[in-house]
């Protein structure tokens, strides 16, 4: 049977150098597992207006379910604005007061999360005291094997120590990069290198695992007390949006599969560095990147 995966948060459109594409990471994470074999559903929300009907039907063929996408009478749909810099790494300006700040938690959402057997959120569609309290009641109504993903998606000042820590204690796993994980040290005092500070976060808040990304240099995957680390693999870099999102999908697959974390390692690498290679977020993935996981 095929897994379910949620994406639980923000989606929206990027409003990119090259164009408009499909955003939000929970989005993203939907698409990749989706991509990979597994059944995708995204609990968000978006405007009844014309980007949120553009929005629902790129979804839709992408894979994603979207009946527990809400409507908004009256916020829009959500767009931000990307810049990318010389490295192809994003700079995202985020707007404000738009659909996904007013997630209610309707019943379809609920059924989803309960249903799942992974949920995938973030920091940033925690930012309104509504859609915090929604997210924060969903992730209470998933399953105690599933696995509670938190990509702390640090965006600019949407984030806090009490918000951070409280999602930490409703996640199992974590996803954080290079970035972040200076912040996260800084905030609960982690010390040593990074795999001491990967380790002693996830024996803080009991996680089950813990991937670390750092762009080309690599990334750093902690399972059950085991670690692997990969040096990352040579690639032209379109752009890098969406690569850590394919890189999530793919290590929570192969932790519901129980593969070997080296195993788990290689194939999430060569699916990021093949998504970095592309533009955009949700590019077609080739057949012998899906192939691993379509044969599980």
């Amino acid at each position: 049977m095929q897994p379910l995966f949620v994406g639980l948060g923000e989606v929206l459109w990027d409003e990119l150098p090259g164009g408009r594409q499909l955003g939000g990471a929970p989005a993203n994470f939907a698409y990749h597992a989706a991509a990979l074999g597994a059944q995708a559903r995204v609990v968000s929300r978006v405007g009844r207006d014309p980007l949120g009907a553009e929005l629902l039907a790129r979804l839709q063929q992408l894979g994603i379910a979207t009946d527990a996408v809400e409507l908004d009478p009256t916020a829009p749909t959500s767009t931000v604005t990307v810049s990318l810099g010389a490295d192809g790494q994003p700079c995202y300006t985020i707007h404000e007061s738009v659909a996904w700040d007013h997630l209610a938690a309707e019943p379809a959402g609920s059924r989803a999360v309960a249903a799942a057997d992974v949920v995938c959120f973030g920091t940033l569609a925690q930012r309104s005291v509504l859609s915090r309290t929604s997210i924060q009641s969903l992730l209470r109504l998933a399953r105690r094997d599933a696995l509670r993903i938190l990509d702390v998606n640090l965006r600019q000042h949407y984030h806090s120590h009490e918000l951070i820590e409280h999602s930490l204690s409703l996640a199992n796993v974590l996803k954080v990069n290079e970035t972040e994980l200076p912040i996260l040290a800084a905030m609960f005092q982690l010390s040593g290198n990074v795999a001491a500070q990967v380790a002693e976060i996830a024996r803080r808040f009991a996680l089950r695992g813990v991937a670390f990304t750092r762009g080309g240099r690599g990334s750093l995957l902690y399972a059950d007390g085991v670690t692997s680390e990969h040096a990352g693999l040579p690639v032209q870099v379109a752009d890098t949006v969406g690569a850590g999102d394919s890189f999530t999908a793919a290590f929570a697959l192969g932790l519901l599969r129980r593969w070997p974390l080296p195993t788990i390692h290689q194939r999430a690498t060569r699916i990021a560095a093949f998504v970095c290679s592309q533009p955009g977020a949700t590019p077609v993935l080739p057949e012998h990147l899906r192939a691993p996981f379509l044969a599980s």
